[in-house]
C-alpha cells in the first residue's frame, strides 16, 4: 500500500514540511502559495528564513534537488520570536487583528489588544500595521533556530488557524444586497484618527 504522502501533489508535499509561519518572507502570500512556485515554477528552496538550513534540507529531500544556502535576500536564519503589544500605548484599532494570519491577536475596537502567546508564529506582519508602533518581537526561544525552535504540532497548529483565518477573510459569496439594505462602509481611518486622538489626551 503506498505511504500517504505519496497520494499528495508536490507542492501539498513540499507545503507540508515549511513552518507554517506564514510570514510571506519568501516573497509569496502565505506557505501554500511558496509550496506551489517551488512545485509548479522551479523556484528556489532557499527562501524560508523561519525554516532555517534544516527547512532547506527538508524541501531539498521532497524536491530532490541539492541543498542550497538560504539566500540572504529573503532574511537571515533567527531565534523563534513572538509579537508583544504595549497596553500602554494600544489605541485598540483592530488593524494587528486583520493582519494576524493566525488570529493570535485579541481584543476589540477602541479596547486594549493582546498577544496569544501559543499562537503566535513571529510573522511579525502585526508590525507595519501599528500606527503607534506599539507592538515588537521577542526572542521565544534563545540561540535556538529554524526547526529546531519550532515544532511540527505548532506548525499543524498554525496550518489550521490559518485556514480558519482565510476563511472569516474571505467568506463564501453572499447574495447581492439591494440598495437599501446595503451597509455603510467603515472609514478606518477615521476610526485610527479619533483613536490616536484620544490616546494624545490620555497621555497630555
Amino acid at each position: 500500500m503506498p505511504h500517504q504522502d505519496g497520494m499528495l501533489s508536490l507542492a501539498a508535499r513540499l507545503n507540508m514540511v515549511l513552518p507554517q509561519t506564514q510570514c510571506t518572507r519568501c516573497g509569496y502570500p502565505d506557505c501554500a502559495g511558496y509550496a506551489s512556485a517551488m512545485a509548479q515554477d522551479g523556484v528556489p528552496i532557499n527562501r524560508c528564513p523561519p525554516g532555517g538550513a534544516d527547512g532547506i534540507g527538508r524541501l531539498a529531500e521532497v524536491m530532490g534537488t541539492p541543498v542550497k544556502h538560504l539566500d540572504p535576500a529573503f532574511g537571515i536564519e533567527g531565534p523563534r520570536s513572538l509579537a508583544a503589544i504595549d497596553e500602554n500605548w494600544c489605541i485598540g484599532c483592530t488593524l494587528c487583528l486583520d493582519a494576524c494570519p493566525t488570529d493570535a491577536i485579541v481584543g476589540a475596537n477602541k479596547l486594549m489588544h493582546t498577544v496569544v502567546a501559543e499562537h503566535c508564529t513571529g510573522c511579525e506582519l502585526c508590525l507595519p500595521v501599528c500606527p503607534v508602533d506599539c507592538i515588537s518581537m521577542e526572542n521565544a526561544s534563545g540561540n535556538t533556530t529554524g526547526w529546531a525552535a519550532w515544532s511540527p504540532l505548532q506548525a499543524d497548529r498554525a496550518r489550521t488557524r490559518y485556514a480558519a483565518h482565510t476563511k472569516r477573510r474571505n467568506p463564501e459569496p453572499q447574495p447581492e444586497a439591494s440598495s437599501t439594505e446595503a451597509l455603510p462602509n467603515r472609514d478606518k481611518g477615521a476610526v485610527i484618527a479619533a483613536a490616536l486622538a484620544r490616546a494624545r489626551a490620555r497621555r497630555g
